[in-house]
């Protein structure tokens, strides 16, 4: 029983049937020549890719995570300032006070204090009058993460702003 050589995959090589005696083994001749160099560059290529691929969705990820971060640290931070601020008793100390909420409730979620600044306003102007309403605005300015030198080179992700209004009471 002889069998003819099915042309294969490759240009110029023909399957044959395997020398066992087992018909249904086909061994491919002149292909181990030809496969030799290019092993194992498959995992190569797909590590190159993953890492070009995921190094910037990762980048990506937190970057978003440290903006919603600074978000949720504006809000809070402008609502404490407001209700520290109409807690005192003139509008001085009431705009200390409300300076060192900002910088704790921004401390707590881990951004500096210099990254931000705080507005107040009062309506009408006599702050700390009873049925004034005191707004306050905090600034933020979230960096990039990982750029070294971002200060110099004004590198943001994104200028949060959040404000909070808390009327003074009638009875203090």
């Amino acid at each position: 029983m002889t069998a003819a050589p099915v042309p294969g995959p490759h240009h110029g090589t023909a399957l044959t049937p395997g020398s066992q005696g087992d018909p249904h083994t086909v061994a491919v001749s002149g292909s181990k020549d030809a496969t030799a160099g290019e092993r194992g560059s498959a995992v190569v290529e797909f590590t190159f890719l993953a890492l070009l691929l995921m190094v910037p969705l990762v980048y990506f990820i937190i970057t978003v995570g440290q903006i919603q971060g600074g978000a949720f640290a504006v809000v809070g931070a402008a609502d404490q300032a407001a209700k520290v601020y109409v807690a005192q008793s003139d509008a001085e100390s009431g705009r200390a006070a409300a300076e060192q909420a900002v910088m704790l409730a921004l401390a707590d979620y881990g951004h500096p204090a210099d990254n931000a600044s705080m507005d107040a306003s009062c309506q009408p102007s006599d702050c700390l009058a009873p049925g004034a309403a005191v707004t306050i605005t905090v600034h933020l300015t979230v960096p990039l993460p990982f750029v070294p030198f971002s200060d110099s080179l004004q590198l943001n992700a994104s200028r949060l702003d959040a404000s909070a209004t808390q009327v003074v009471g009638r009875f203090r």
